[in-house]
Parts: structure tokens; sequence; C-alpha cells
């Protein structure tokens, strides 16, 4: 799977890699290999799981997870079932930066099943039940979709190009490309995105190509789930690995919302985005490199858009000192609108992102009209336990734009300009335990310190200040 930004380099060589490895006294020679990623939050979807290297393990020293991959049911037919268990436990002082505070639980079940014939043709199925428990707030549409489809899809086998296999899927599907800045399934949402469509792929040693054309499946809390034919989402997206650690997209993608919204009284949408955009990331001796950048170009509502954004990001990893420390530094850019009445729109639209990773935690800040300057430091105090140390500074692209929340909504605007631009700063501290080599236990503590664009368009029910803690645990299987 694509590297995302801010990535970790974890700590190699012999250690206990989980709790119940601590708990039994395994020292392990390496990291045990798994499909899944050895933190409470799995950003791939379930059937680009790698689950391949069980082939090389007996049947009696695989775990009971193992035992239920790449079952072999004949000479032709395959089947791998597996699943997770989620609960988010989520304290929120100041909630939505509303003078309200939000105490309540997300719980969510997803089952796969993933049949295969020899290679030519492939069938999987995703179901999942997401609820919420004690919200004070109105839940947010992801958070509750109590029985429906996340994936159902058939591939086929087209032949090969160069050597490597060309597929064609139709139907539900997750879509996740490049740093996950544009396209991502949204794994910190208690239902993750799906789009009824087509793509034809093809995953090389050096280069991949995706091409797709789908409908946006906004969740329902009780109604069966149905693409939205108003939203269609489509793209292409080439990926060059020119060698290892080094990775380069070249994309496109179009957005076109027929839907009506204009919240805090000014047009969003209807509108057609042509997004262009290519990025470049890698690590080589230590060195850690992530730049993106991408031009968009359309209509939103009457107005003709032309926006940007870019992100630029160094690190250093330090395998060999205590603690294993991947210390980021990073600026993020994207555009805002200094006139809403000119017949110009410039405000950068963030298609469907994965904000909560990139710009907080908090989710009050999304990748619209905002620049931001962030450090980030991961530990590693045991090969069980990673800490990630995040602070962000946040200021508005443009004062008379709106602050925009992870979702791209608008909540804060002041069309004047005089409120300024310094919405404030953000500290994240984010504890992963990983207890077995199926489960774990996320801490996560976050703060807001508002700046003077939060204190003059605070009032009646309009926080300043917010903080978070977040609980997490997963089961998977």
């Amino acid at each position: 799977m694509p590297r995302p930004g801010i990535f970790p380099v974890p700590p190699k060589g012999p250690g206990y890699y989980s709790v119940w490895d601590h708990l039994t006294d395994q020292c392990r020679p390496a990291a045990p290999k798994s499909g899944y990623a050895p933190f409470a939050i799995n950003a791939w979807p379930f059937f680009d799981a790698d689950w391949r290297y069980v082939e090389g393990i007996s049947q009696q020293d695989r775990t009971t997870v193992e035992q239920f991959k790449r079952m072999h049911l004949n000479d032709c037919l395959m089947l791998s079932v597996g699943g997770e268990f989620w609960i988010r436990y989520s304290n929120e002082n100041n909630s939505r930066l509303r003078q309200d505070e939000n105490d309540y639980a997300l719980t969510h079940v997803r089952q796969y099943a993933d049949l295969w014939y020899s290679d030519s043709l492939r069938l999987f199925g995703e179901f999942v039940w997401a609820d919420s428990f004690g919200e004070e707030l109105p839940p947010v549409p992801p958070d509750v979709d109590r029985g429906d489809i996340l994936n159902m899809f058939v591939d086929v086998n087209l032949g090969e190009i160069a050597g490597s296999p060309v597929y064609a899927r139709a139907g539900r599907q997750e879509l996740l490309y490049g740093s996950q800045r544009l396209v991502t399934p949204l794994p910190w949402a208690n239902k993750r995105n799906s789009f009824d469509g087509v793509k034809i792929f093809r995953q090389g040693k050096h280069w991949d190509f995706d091409a797709f054309l789908t409908k946006f499946v906004p969740p329902q809390a009780n109604d069966f789930d149905s693409a939205d034919d108003n939203q269609t989402f489509a793209g292409a997206w080439l990926t060059h690995r020119p060698k290892k650690g080094e990775t380069r997209d070249f994309y496109y993608l179009l957005y076109d919302n027929d839907n009506v919204a204009a919240p805090l009284g000014f047009t969003k949408s209807p509108f057609q985005t042509h997004t262009i955009g290519s990025r470049w990331a890698g690590d080589q001796d230590g060195l850690l490199w992530d730049f993106e950048g991408a031009l968009q170009f359309g209509e939103q509502g009457n107005n003709d858009l032309f926006a940007g954004m870019g992100t630029a990001g160094v690190g250093r990893r330090f395998s060999d000192s205590f603690l294993s420390p991947t210390f980021w530094m990073y600026y993020d850019y994207a555009s805002g609108d200094n006139d809403l009445t000119d017949g110009n729109a410039h405000t950068f639209n963030q298609q469907f992102p994965f904000g909560h990773y990139y710009m907080g935690w908090m989710d009050l800040v999304g990748r619209q009209n905002i620049h931001d300057v962030n450090a980030h430091l991961y530990l590693y105090p045991t090969k069980a336990t990673t800490v990630w140390l995040q602070y962000h500074h946040f200021w508005l692209a443009e004062s008379q734009d709106a602050l925009y929340n992870a979702g791209g909504v608008p909540y804060r605007i002041d069309p004047t300009g005089a409120a300024g631009t310094d919405v404030g700063d953000e500290i994240d501290l984010v504890l992963n335990f990983h207890l077995t080599k199926y489960s774990d236990i996320l801490v996560s503590y976050n703060k807001l310190f508002g700046g003077s664009y939060l204190q003059a368009t605070s009032g009646p029910n309009a926080a300043v200040d917010a903080e978070t803690l977040y609980l997490i645990f997963q089961q998977r299987w």
C-alpha cells in the first residue's frame, strides 16, 4: 500500500512486539508478519491486506486468524474471511468549538469474505454495523450506519501488460490513493467511505496505474445505503517507484457535486472540480521527505474556481538511538478566497481527505483556506508501544473566507476580515499499545488553544478553546 505522509520508521530487530510477547517472554527475531497494521487504526481496506506470507507457514504453525486466510477449497478456489470489532470512547470539551460537552461511544463491527477463482475472478464482500451511544450533539453522518454493505465488488483479470495483470473492478468499493490527503477510506470514521462504480488497475514492480469512475455512497443511519447520483467522483492515478523507499505520484481527479449547499449563507455547491497534482516522497540514509502539490479549477455555483494546495515535509529517523525517534517538520497550505462576491472562487476543495491524520486530531481544521506549520515526533519506548506527539500552528490563508472543519464544512467566518487570521495552536498526544498480534488500545489527548481569530468570532455557544480525550480498543480476526 502507498505510504502516507508523516510516516514513522518503527524499530526492527529482536524484541517483544506486543504486550502478550512481554507477558509470555516471547522475544521475536523480527516483527511478526501480518496482513493488518500493528496500530488501532488500519488505513488500508481489508481487500488490500496482504496475506500471501501464510502460504509459507505450515497449517499447524499458523495462528487462528491465519488459518482463515487463503484457504484453498480446491485447485481453483481460494477463500479468506476476517473482520474487526472497534469501540471508541470520546470525551469532548467545547465539542465542535461550541460550548457543549459531548461524552459518547462509537462502535462498529466489520465482517468480510474474499473468494478467488484462480487469478481470473474475485468476489469480495464486506458488511458493517456502526452505531453511536450517548452523543449529546447530533451524530455526524459517518457515526451511525446500522447494517450495510461497505464493499461488494467483482474483479476480472483482463490480461497482462509488461508482465503484470490488469484487473477491472465493478461494484461498491473503498478508494485509497497516494498520501490520502485527497482520497481516503477515512479510517478514523466509524463508517468508512464507499463508492459505487468501476475501476481498471494494474500494479507492477515499478509502475502502478488506476482509472476509476464512481458515485459517492453517503451513510444512512437506518436505511440501506445507495449511491448519490448527484456526486460523481472519477480520476486517473499513476505511481512510479524508481527504487525502494521512493514514490512519485501523478494524478487527475474529477469531483462533480450537483447538490445545493449554502452553509453560513454563501454557496459551496453545486460544484465541479478538476484537480491535477503530484507527490514525491521517500527515505534514504535516515533522511525523510514528502512533497505534494495540486492545482484545481472548475466551477462553484455561478463562480469560476481556481485554487491550489501544497505541502512540504522533511524528517529524520534515528533507528539506532534511544527510543528510535522519527522527527518530521511540515508546512501545509490550501488556498482561500479573499472576496466571496466577485464571481471567482479560490477556496481549495479537499475532495475526500484523511484530515484527522494530517490537520490535528481535534478535527477542527480542514485542508481549505489554511496555513499549518506542524511538527511530529514518534517514539518507541518498547517495540509494542508507539508514542506520537504533534504540534500545529494554524492561521487562515484569507481573513474574509471561513474556517473549515475536517469534513470541509465552514463553521466560523468574519466577512469583513477584521477578526484576522490567527486560528491558534493544537497539541496532540497519541499512545498506541499493541496488545496482541491482532488487537490494540489507543489513547489520545488533544487540545486547541484558540487564537485571536477564534476569540473575535466567539459568542453565544461559540467557544475559543477545546480539548478531547479518545480511548480506542480494536480486535481484528
